[in-house]
């Protein structure tokens, strides 16, 4: 990256702060440079100078942008690794809760907040459950809320329900018609889907588990370790952090705070000793 870029993408960033209020200054250069590249590619522009003025003045601009920026590979049950590792060592836990509250953060098109959900009905603990299902991105809100997904997509994530430890058919929880599935409404009753930005926005509530897979994978260390201190601020002592199966809490400087519980799909847990916070990450 040539300094010249390091100036321009320098300039977009306090631009898109400014004009939208988001802030992706904390992301990774090679993140941004992905989607950036894209989005020159498809109005054949030159540099990013040139999309400057464009994201300015125009919205459609920036919500493709911002596509870019929050597109992550999603699915139901993707590793079916990890959801039978919290089937066995995290639902026990929750069985012991007479309720108890689930954060779903960078919850994408909300393929994997219904996976939760499904196993949690299967496992007699859906009832109990209040789960918030948070993302940064409007457009996969939108997606999410509705639970419409493709016939053909569904059929390819039957056999990942029955790895991750399904116990029924996947289309139960379904009404098909003209080639999509819609999600069940008793499967919706208890997701509360809601905007919420981790690089800006602060907690909401103390959870017993907070799942957030494949997104700090974006997030440079600084913004990294900002993010992790709010999961355990939100977290009650002894609640679990889920990551993605390529994060960790490495260069984070908030390990004290977590143990882990199975290293193999990154399930961890706060420390009961751990009340507050450890570490004090600034963050601009």
């Amino acid at each position: 990256m040539s300094e010249l870029e390091d100036i321009e993408l320098d300039a977009l960033m306090m631009v898109i702060h400014r004009r939208y209020g988001y802030d992706f200054s904390g992301y990774t250069r090679s993140c941004l440079l992905r989607a950036l590249s894209k989005q020159l590619a498809v109005w054949k522009l030159q540099n990013i100078s040139e999309l400057i003025p464009l994201i300015i003045r125009s919205s459609l601009h920036f919500n493709c942008l911002m596509a870019d920026l929050s597109m992550s590979v999603t699915g139901m049950f993707r590793n079916p690794e990890f959801y039978r590792a919290l089937c066995d060592e995290v639902f026990p836990v929750l069985k012991s809760f007479p309720f108890f509250k689930i954060w779903h953060a960078g919850c994408s098109s909300g393929e994997e907040v219904y996976s939760l959900a499904i196993l949690l009905q299967e496992a007699g603990l859906y009832e109990r459950a209040i789960i918030y299902a948070t993302d940064f991105n409007h457009r996969n809100l939108k997606v999410a809320k509705e639970g419409i997904y493709s016939r053909d997509s569904l059929s390819n994530y039957r056999e990942a329900y029955s790895a991750s430890g399904g116990n029924r058919e996947l289309d139960d929880y379904f009404h098909f018609a003209y080639g999509r599935g819609v999600v069940k409404d008793e499967l919706k009753s208890r997701i509360t889907f809601a905007h919420h930005n981790l690089t800006c926005d602060g907690i909401f509530g103390e959870m017993e588990v907070i799942l957030c897979r494949n997104v700090l994978i974006y997030f440079a260390d600084t913004l990294k370790s900002r993010v992790l201190t709010l999961f355990g601020d939100s977290l009650y002592p002894g609640g679990f952090l889920c990551l993605g199966d390529k994060e960790s809490l490495q260069k984070a400087n908030t390990s004290q705070l977590f143990k882990a519980v199975n290293s193999n799909v990154k399930i961890f847990r706060k420390n009961w000793d751990e009340v507050h916070s450890l570490v004090d990450v600034p963050y601009h």
